[in-house]
C-alpha cells in the first residue's frame, strides 16, 4: 500500500494526516470529493476563457495529477489544474491571428521549458532560479499579463450582453468578499452557476439580443443549448474541426487536435514560465509549511513534473496544467495532507472527462457571464504582481526596481508591439518581460554598489537591527537608500 492507516482510521482533534497516511477510504473518498469542487471551477473556466473544451481539461487534469504526485514520489500532495496565467497567452495568440493549435504548440513549448527549469532547480538548487527571476522581476511579469488582459474584457465578452456583465461581476465582489471559507474559495464558480441561471431567464422574461461578429448582426439566445443536446452522455471528447473554428462566436466545444508550433505564438507564450516557475515553488513552500516537512530537495522535481505534465496535456489538445492554490486551501482548513485524497479527486476528474454533455454544458455559458468574471478575474491576476512585490519586500525608491519595470510593464499593458524585419512582430507581453528581465539586470550591473546589493526584494536578508546578507555574500551595514538626498541614510 502506498499509505499507512493514520491512528485507527480517524481524524483526532489537532491531529495532522501526513502525505503518505490515509484515513478510512470512506472519509478519503469524502476528502477527495471536496478537492474536485474545489478544482472545478478554475480547472474549466480558464480553459473556456481559453477557447479550449473544459472536458478534456478536466480529464487531462486527472491524468496530470497521477503523474505529477508518481513524479515526486507521493511527498508533495496537489492537484493539478489550469494556471489563469495561461488565459493571457491564449488570448494574446488568438489576437494576433492564431489558432487553438497554434495555442497548444505554444504552450507544449511553455511546458518544456518548465520542465528544463525543474531539473536546473534539482540539480543546482533553487538560488540559481531566484538570482536570474528574482521578485521584483517575477511580480512585474506577472503584472503586464494579468492588465494585458483589459482590452478583451472590453471588446469582446463585456459588449456581449452588457447588463447581465455588471451584474455577475457585482455577484463576484460580494461572494469573493462575504463568503467564509471554503465557499469563498469558489466564489467565481458559484458566480458562474448564477449568471448562467440568470441568463437563462433573461431569455424567457426579456427575449433574445443581438450579437455583431464581424460586422453582421444576429438575433441568438443568451443560453443556446443546441450543441448540448446533440452531445452523448458518455464517449470521449470531441475532435476538432479548425476549419469552422471562430474565436469569441461562441464555438468553444474543441476537442483533441495536434499542436502547430509557430515561432511568434511561442515568443508570446515564453514568458509565462517566469509566472509559473514563481507559483509552483511558492506552492511547494506552503505546503512544506503546513505539514512541517523539508521539501527543499522536491522543489525541483515537482516544478519539472509540472512542465512534464503540462507537455502532455497540450500535445493532445487540452490547456497547460500546475499546481492549485485552491486546493492548497482546503488542507489547510482540513490538516488532511494525505495524497490518497488527491488519488481520489483525479479519478473523478477522469471520469468527468467522459461525458461529453457536461462539456457542452460548460462550453454553453453566455459571453455575458464570462465578461462580468474576467473584468475581476484578469485583475485579480496583475494584482499578484503586486502581492509578490509586497511579500518580498520590493522597495520602489530603488531606481534599479523602478525604473526597468516601469518601462516593462508599459510595455506590456500597452500591448507595445516591435516589428523585427517584414514577418516578424515581438508582442506586449514577451517584448514587456524581456524587457522587465534585460533592463533589470542592466540596471544592477551599472548602478552603485548600495543599490544594486539591496534591489530585487528577496537577495536582501535581513539577519538582526542593522545588518543584512546579500546572498553569496558576507555581513554588511544596512542602509536604507533615500532618493530625495541621492546618497544612504
Amino acid at each position: 500500500m502506498l499509505w499507512k492507516l493514520h491512528g485507527n482510521g480517524h481524524l483526532e482533534p489537532g491531529a495532522v494526516v501526513a502525505p503518505d497516511e490515509r484515513l478510512g477510504w470512506g472519509k478519503t473518498i469524502g476528502l477527495g470529493a471536496q478537492h474536485v469542487v474545489a478544482m472545478f471551477g478554475a480547472t474549466f473556466v480558464f480553459p473556456l476563457l481559453m477557447g479550449l473544451n473544459p472536458q478534456l481539461a478536466v480529464m487531462m487534469s486527472g491524468i496530470a495529477t497521477l503523474i505529477f504526485l508518481a513524479l515526486t514520489r507521493n511527498k508533495v500532495p496537489s492537484y493539478l489544474g489550469s494556471s489563469a496565467s495561461f488565459v493571457g497567452v491564449a488570448t494574446a495568440i488568438y489576437a494576433q491571428g492564431g489558432r487553438p493549435d497554434d495555442v497548444s504548440g505554444a504552450l507544449l513549448c511553455v511546458g518544456a521549458a518548465l520542465f528544463v527549469i525543474g531539473l536546473v532547480i534539482h540539480f543546482a538548487g533553487a538560488r540559481v532560479i531566484h538570482r536570474v527571476l528574482p521578485p521584483v522581476v517575477t511580480g512585474a511579469v506577472v503584472m503586464l499579463i494579468g492588465f494585458n488582459l483589459a482590452p478583451v474584457v472590453a471588446k469582446t465578452y463585456w459588449p456581449q450582453d452588457q447588463w447581465t456583465a455588471l451584474l455577475v461581476m457585482l455577484v463576484v465582489v460580494l461572494l469573493s468578499v462575504g463568503l467564509r471559507g471554503f465557499l469563498g474559495r469558489i466564489a467565481i464558480f458559484l458566480s458562474l452557476l448564477f449568471g448562467y441561471a440568470f441568463s437563462a431567464l433573461l431569455d424567457r422574461v426579456a427575449g433574445p439580443i443581438t450579437k455583431t461578429v464581424d460586422g453582421v448582426s444576429t438575433q441568438n439566445y443568451r443560453v443556446d443549448w443546441s450543441g448540448v443536446r446533440t452531445a452523448d452522455w458518455f464517449g470521449l471528447p470531441p475532435k476538432t474541426d479548425l476549419a469552422n473554428w471562430a474565436y469569441g462566436a461562441g464555438d468553444n466545444v474543441l476537442g483533441f487536435h495536434a499542436p502547430h508550433f509557430a515561432l511568434a505564438s511561442i515568443l508570446v507564450a515564453l514568458p509565462v514560465v517566469i509566472a509559473l516557475v514563481a507559483e509552483n515553488t511558492g506552492h511547494v513552500k506552503a505546503v512544506a509549511e503546513m505539514t512541517g516537512a523539508n521539501l527543499d530537495e522536491s522543489m525541483g522535481r515537482a516544478v519539472a513534473a509540472d512542465g512534464f505534465t503540462s507537455m502532455i496535456a497540450t500535445a493532445v489538445g487540452a490547456g497547460p496544467t500546475t499546481t492549485y492554490a485552491e486546493n492548497i486551501g482546503v488542507m489547510a482548513a482540513t490538516r488532511v495532507y494525505s495524497t490518497a485524497a488527491y488519488v481520489v479527486a483525479a479519478l473523478v476528474a477522469i471520469g468527468f472527462g467522459f461525458s461529453p454533455k457536461f462539456g457542452a454544458i460548460i462550453s454553453a455559458t453566455p459571453g455575458g457571464v464570462l465578461g462580468g468574471i474576467t473584468v475581476v478575474l484578469y485583475g485579480m491576476i496583475g494584482l499578484l504582481g503586486a502581492k509578490i512585490w509586497k511579500e518580498n519586500q520590493v522597495d520602489f525608491g530603488n531606481p534599479v526596481n523602478l525604473v526597468p519595470v516601469a518601462a516593462g510593464i508599459i510595455i506590456g499593458v500597452g500591448d507595445v508591439s516591435l516589428t523585427i524585419g517584414q514577418n516578424f512582430t515581438l508582442g506586449g507581453i514577451a517584448f514587456g518581460t524581456i524587457a522587465v528581465v534585460l533592463l533589470w539586470h542592466l540596471a544592477r550591473a551599472i548602478a552603485p554598489r548600495y543599490l544594486s546589493d539591496a534591489a530585487g526584494g528577496s537577495n536582501l536578508i535581513l539577519d538582526e537591527p542593522g545588518m543584512y546578507t546579500v546572498e553569496g555574500g558576507q555581513d554588511r551595514p544596512y542602509q536604507k537608500y533615500d532618493p530625495s538626498k541621492k546618497v544612504r541614510s
